[in-house]
């Protein structure tokens, strides 16, 4: 029978953070999926086309980014060993869809008064981190 062990307070500030992290996404997620009218709101013409044209697997990619960080940051959160494969489901599906979003599309030149390379970068490093955070809990003995 595996033992566990008991997981110290920075688990649960990550493990709820990583939840917040990505029920944002989920949010940001919907607005684009559904082009609400917040959302558009802050944007040129130049940016609503470049949305509009971006192909249905990079939305596709964005739901499977998000949705798969919830669930996650909900098994990280329940100590279960399968969030670390599920979120490094989330992590390479958000690196392919960051990637192409900064070299796949003129993102850079419409989006360049936004620091267009912070976000991308952001997202990749954070979700890095959460497998790397997840493998390392599961490796102690903090998930089961």
């Amino acid at each position: 029978m595996a033992t566990t062990n008991k997981p110290d307070i920075v688990f649960w500030i990550i493990g709820v953070i990583a939840l917040i992290w990505n029920g944002m996404g989920v949010d940001a997620y919907l607005q684009h999926a559904y082009k609400t009218e917040a959302s558009m709101a802050d944007l040129n013409a130049d940016q609503i086309a470049l949305l509009e044209s971006l192909p249905a697997w990079i939305t596709a990619l964005f739901a499977i980014t998000v949705f798969t960080g919830v669930i996650g940051a909900i098994a990280l959160l329940m100590r279960k060993k399968i969030a670390a494969i599920i979120l490094c489901i989330s992590f390479v599906a958000a690196t392919i869809q960051q990637l192409y979003w900064l070299f796949g599309t003129d993102m850079v030149e419409v989006f360049s008064e936004m620091q267009p390379y912070l976000r991308p970068i952001t997202i990749i490093v954070i979700a890095a981190f959460l497998v790397w955070y997840s493998k390392n809990q599961k490796g102690k003995g903090v998930l089961s």
